[in-house]
């Protein structure tokens, strides 16, 4: 009798581990899971969501990492609609951000790509960087291209084009604030995909900008995205949706050390180690890879698919392959340290919302002034952050770290941090702000990875990401080798996810 396609998928799933749980985890178990197939996600921590998380304060619940997506591209859009969560998307007040310059602040201008201005001479990059620096900056126009090629430090790219004016006071507080570092470790191939071909065909930087954005969005605000309520919710609706499909979630599950499986050897040797969370069964192929588990169990899986930091994914890679070995080796650059202060406070003088959604500070303001590279205005960036709020009650995010340094706020005391924050605020906002007007204090660390916009690590994730397909069943995901933002990982671990379910389709076939 032969037997039906849903017979052989119930008589021998494809066993798939998920390590990590983060959005890129998630929705790849959302993918995964599904006839034929079992999903396992193993978290090490005891909360899913990795810097998409939800935090407390005053009794309220904002966003205690990531409070935002980019829509490029539609794929945040596209999930949050398979996940009945259309309704939810908001947009943020249209004011935008400001910037702090060295000795006053400024509205960002607008009509440009990562601070790099479309039009030199508009009125809000003069109101910006003057007169003097804003012609600098319109030679561009006329300034003919010495070579044609490929640019690859957006840094220098600017300064050449543009002048030191642009470069200090547009561009580096945004590729701060985006990737918390300078844009002289930018590569401008994979920051503005498409801007060196720009450049070829117009002739300047500025108009390689403009040509850019004419394929874009062009209404104020509509780059970026949110959902009511927060982006935590997005967490919520992903585990649920992947646990009604039939994945499973296990918490406080770390994952030490993943090896292939010697399949002749365990068939010899008569099954698998009777500690392991799924022994092989009769008829069953002999699983390829085994996780282990910090707790001394481990799992025989047909495929494993990584979310973790790089720091946590590379040895796990190391032992799959010599050539996994050798890419994880390479000299990767050390994650940046980014910690994020929450601060309540009853203060009237903020209703005006004097810095618009927040501000991008320049790396050149005096540390007496300000230490944060940044300030999110909650309330005023989101409508719906400032529902059931007592009248004059805001709530502000201040953003410290910068790559290349050491972490100051690590060392600081919560006293010692609060009253800086405190002084912060008061010297961004122009607000004096004292003790009194503070309702609640949070703080959250975060280690981001080296941006994949990075000089440099192009290179090492192309040659990590070959050495990973030499080894049939295994993926990897996440920031740190998709690229920043939701709108980078939700589609790398979509892709990531088919290429395994695939080999499930290959192996019925065969």
């Amino acid at each position: 009798m032969i037997a039906t396609l849903d017979e052989r998928l119930a008589e021998n799933p494809m066993r798939v581990a998920i390590v990590g749980g983060g959005v890129g985890g998630l929705v790849a178990a959302r993918e995964l899971a599904r006839p034929g197939i079992e999903v396992t996600l193993y978290e090490a921590g005891g909360r899913l969501g990795g810097s998409v998380a939800p935090l407390a304060v005053a009794g309220v619940t904002v966003d205690a990492g990531a409070e935002s997506f980019a829509t490029r591209g539609g794929h945040v859009a596209a999930l949050l609609a398979e996940l009945g969560l259309t309704a939810d998307i908001v947009e943020p007040n249209a004011a935008g951000a400001w910037l702090q310059l060295p000795g006053r602040a400024v509205p960002m201008p607008k009509a440009g790509m990562l601070g790099v201005p479309s039009s030199p001479l508009a009125a809000d990059v003069v109101a910006a960087i003057g007169w003097r620096a804003a012609l600098r900056a319109y030679l561009d126009r006329i300034k003919p291209l010495l070579t044609i090629g490929r640019e690859h430090n957006l840094g220098a790219l600017v300064r050449r084009r543009m002048g030191r004016a642009v470069l200090d006071n547009l561009v580096a507080p945004v590729t701060t604030g985006v990737y918390s570092a300078p844009p002289e470790l930018i590569d401008v191939d994979i920051a503005l995909p498409g801007l060196n071909g720009a450049l070829t065909r117009t002739g300047s930087l500025s108009g390689a900008v403009a040509a850019l954005r004419s394929g874009g969005p062009s209404k104020a605000g509509s780059a970026v995205g949110g959902i009511r309520g927060g982006m935590h919710r997005l967490v919520v609706a992903l585990a649920a949706d992947a646990e009604a499909r039939g994945a499973v979630i296990e918490l406080n599950r770390e994952a030490v050390a993943l090896s292939c499986v010697d399949a002749v050897a365990m068939k010899q040797a008569g099954g698998s180690d009777p500690d392991v969370d799924h022994p092989a069964e009769p008829g069953r192929q002999t699983p390829r890879l085994v996780v282990s588990f910090a707790d001394g169990t481990s799992a025989e899986v047909d495929a494993v698919l990584l979310d973790v930091p790089s720091a946590a994914a590379l040895p796990l890679l190391a032992g799959l392959s010599s050539d996994l070995a050798a890419s994880c080796a390479l000299d990767w650059p050390e994650a940046t340290s980014v910690e994020l202060v929450t601060l309540v406070l009853d203060s009237p003088a903020l209703d005006s919302f004097p810095r618009g959604t927040g501000l991008l500070v320049s790396d050149r303001v005096a540390p007496a002034f300000c230490t944060a590279k940044a300030a999110t205005h909650i309330t005023a960036k989101w409508t719906w952050a400032r529902e059931g709020l007592p009248a004059g009650r805001h709530i502000v995010r201040l953003s410290y770290g910068r790559a290349g340094r050491s972490s100051e706020t690590a060392r600081w005391s919560d006293s010692e941090l609060r009253e800086r924050a405190i002084r912060d605020v008061s010297s961004l906002f122009n607000i004096p702000l004292a003790e009194s007007n503070v309702v609640d204090f949070a703080r959250v660390q975060w280690t981001n990875a080296q941006p994949l916009a990075g000089i440099g690590q192009r290179d090492r994730l192309t040659a990590l990401e070959g050495a990973i397909r030499g080894v049939e069943g295994v993926e990897a995901t996440g920031s740190w080798i998709a690229g920043t933002g939701l709108a980078s990982v939700i589609p790398h671990s979509r892709d990531a996810a088919a290429r395994l379910r695939a080999l499930r389709w290959k192996e019925l076939a065969e």
